[in-house]
Formats: structure tokens, C-alpha cells, sequence
């Protein structure tokens, strides 16, 4: 491998302990209403990157003509393979150096996985590679610049700041790194790596205990659905989408 995984999930429950077993069902369905806005309609060859048990299947397998599931756990795939059987394909990898050819997809998705990679210039050089000229990727950022963060910075409880562009590196979290990224610094970056910024959304922007119990999950998705566009230009969500386009004709 070109670098050290950050987060093994090789014989953990990922699927039971972090999502059904903790109170995510907002942050599942603010993540799952950003991706029907951006995927397309209908996708000839699709791949989702880093897709663990695959969590998002129901939302691509019906709408692509082939779906494709890549993560490094193979205990996540195994999960997905025995709910999904042979509408989704599965395989297992490093991320650095991924096991496509040049082109290989026409379309691909990546969720709540730019925490993990130390180097997202090679990632997206990755990525980039195996997209089609025309081909669409959405990709969901974790993004260091949210009120919460800004809030304990300018009060003194955080060193790290919001503002400036350096990757974060948030070792409490994971002592081997936990990485959150300015969306300025990524923009940056979708652009040197040759994709073209189609559209960008602002998701999970209800992402509190304290308004989960005020409101429920209910209104707070409906909430979510109306501001994931209008909040866009201000990039202070915990999670930013972005559709890029590799130029190029099909």
C-alpha cells in the first residue's frame, strides 16, 4: 500500500455499531436526499468507493445498468454481498492503488470516507483515472470549517483553525489521524486533479443531539431537504457534496 490505512474495519460491525446502534437515522437520511439530488438518473456503470456494507445500495443499484461496491473491509463486503447478492458486485482493495482499469466507470460515489485518507491528491488522482471522459463523481467531503468548530476556536477551546486551509489532523479522535478538510483546499484540489465542479451541497447541517431531541428525525429531514442548496455557498455543514465531471466526451 501507498499509505497506512487510517481505519481497518476488517472484523468490526460497522453497520450495527455505528449506525443501527447509535441515533444516525438524520445523518443516513440527510446523506441519502444529497445523493438522489446529484447522482443521475439512470448510470450505465457504476462504482461506489469506500462504500463499506453498502449502506447507500438502494439508492444506485435500481437506477444502474452494472453497480459495483469497493471498500477495503472485507467483512463490510460480505455484509452487502448477502443482502445484495448479484445486483451488486463487490470488491476489495487499497484506495491508493485501486483495481479498475482506465475509464472503467461511467459513474462513481464516494461517502463519508475523505476522513480516513492522508493523501487526497492521490485518492482523487485515483479516481479520476478510473471515470470515464464524461463521467460523474459525487463525493462527500468532511469539512473542518462548521460553526461548531468556528464557535470553539474563536473561544479559545481548540487550537485548529477553521479558517485556513491546512488539513486537520484530528488526532483525538483516532491517534493515527482523522483528517477534515478546508472546502477551499478540496476545490482546489478536484480542480488540479482535472475534474469540474457541477454542483455542490450543504448536508447534515442539523447534525446536533440537541436538535435531534427538540425536533425528531422526522422535521429534521424535511428541514435538511430545503436547505441543502440555499446553504451551499456558505460551506459550514459537517459534510459537503460535491458533482464533478471528468471533461471530456463519453
Amino acid at each position: 500500500m501507498t499509505e497506512k490505512v487510517i481505519s481497518d474495519y476488517n472484523g468490526y460491525d460497522y453497520k450495527k455499531i455505528f449506525w443501527e446502534d447509535a441515533d444516525r437515522a438524520y445523518e443516513d437520511q440527510a446523506d441519502r436526499l444529497a445523493v438522489r439530488k446529484l447522482l443521475p438518473k439512470h448510470m450505465k456503470n457504476f462504482v461506489d468507493i469506500a462504500g463499506g456494507y453498502g449502506r447507500l445500495a438502494d439508492e444506485y443499484v435500481k437506477r444502474s445498468d452494472k453497480a459495483t461496491l469497493f471498500d477495503y473491509s472485507k467483512t463490510e463486503l460480505a455484509q452487502a454481498k448477502e443482502k445484495w447478492g448479484d445486483k451488486l458486485q463487490t470488491k476489495a482493495g487499497d484506495i491508493y492503488n485501486l483495481p479498475f482499469k482506465d475509464g472503467e466507470f461511467s459513474t462513481l460515489l464516494m461517502v463519508r470516507a475523505t476522513h480516513h485518507f492522508k493523501d487526497m491528491k492521490k485518492v482523487l488522482a485515483e479516481l479520476y483515472r478510473v471515470l470515464e471522459p464524461g463521467g460523474i463523481a459525487v463525493i462527500e467531503v468532511a469539512n473542518k470549517k462548521t460553526l461548531p468548530r468556528i464557535a470553539r476556536y474563536l473561544t479559545g477551546r481548540t487550537k485548529i483553525s477553521p479558517f485556513d486551509r491546512k488539513v486537520a489532523n484530528l488526532k483525538e479522535i483516532d491517534p493515527d489521524g482523522f483528517y477534515n478538510y478546508h472546502p477551499k483546499y478540496m476545490e482546489d484540489l478536484f480542480m488540479k486533479a482535472g475534474f469540474k465542479i457541477e454542483k455542490v451541497l450543504s448536508v447534515s447541517n442539523f447534525r446536533s443531539a440537541r436538535l435531534k431531541k427538540l425536533f425528531g428525525t422526522k422535521k429534521l429531514v424535511k428541514m435538511e431537504d430545503k436547505v441543502q442548496k440555499i446553504l451551499a455557498p456558505i460551506r459550514f455543514a459537517p459534510s459537503i457534496y460535491y458533482r464533478l465531471e471528468k471533461p471530456g466526451d463519453k
